[in-house]
């Protein structure tokens, strides 16, 4: 590596790059002369073995440059005032934490406005399951009622450290109970 540069390979790129574009100028320019003296696109298509389409945009520069332009990936800005939807998802947050006084065993069924997806049935004794119900919870409550009646203090605090959060709603908790912040990191 150390008998070479960056401006060496750089080089060798732009090289390469100029001696395609004059090729491919030149092989144009030929195809095009040859369909002025009458041979037919088809002809050329069969006895050079391009496809039909590779024919038509050398006939037609402007049609390679279309298709050029089309294929380029670039991405639409947007809007200067815009906001993610994670800013804007109004998570609830509770009003304390001793409110919190849901289950802690068993097996429960969650609300259809809080989990949707079908396995909306939780046995808490997995854990599994227990951090996957605090999370829906968690992420989709509308109410302060929904995080009282399903979340309880004690398992959120031992569970906080490992949940896989939105980071505005880990954010805004964290906040709102900063002994969260402290289970987190004894737990670590």
């Amino acid at each position: 590596m150390s008998q070479y540069s960056e401006g060496d390979l750089r080089a060798v790129v732009a090289r390469y790059e100029a001696t395609r574009a004059a090729a491919l100028t030149e092989r144009d320019e030929q195809l095009r002369a040859f369909r002025a003296a009458g041979w037919r696109p088809v002809d050329l298509q069969r006895i050079t073995g391009y496809s039909r389409e590779t024919i038509r945009q050398a006939l037609r520069p402007e049609t390679r440059r279309a298709a050029n332009l089309s294929r380029r990936k670039i991405l639409p800005q947007p809007p200067a005032d815009y906001r993610s939807y994670a800013d804007r998802k109004p998570y609830m947050v509770a009003d304390s934490l001793t409110a919190l006084a849901g289950p802690t065993a068993g097996v429960i069924i969650l609300p259809r406005h809080l989990d949707w997806s079908g396995h909306a049935e939780y046995d808490l004794s997995r854990p599994a399951r227990l951090a996957s119900m605090y999370k829906v919870v968690l992420t989709e409550a509308g109410t302060v009622d929904d995080l009282n009646t399903w979340l309880h203090a004690d398992l959120l605090r031992m569970l906080w450290p490992t949940l896989w959060l939105p980071p505005q709603l880990r954010r805004r908790w964290e906040e709102a109970f900063p002994e969260l912040v402290t289970t987190g990191t004894n737990a670590a």
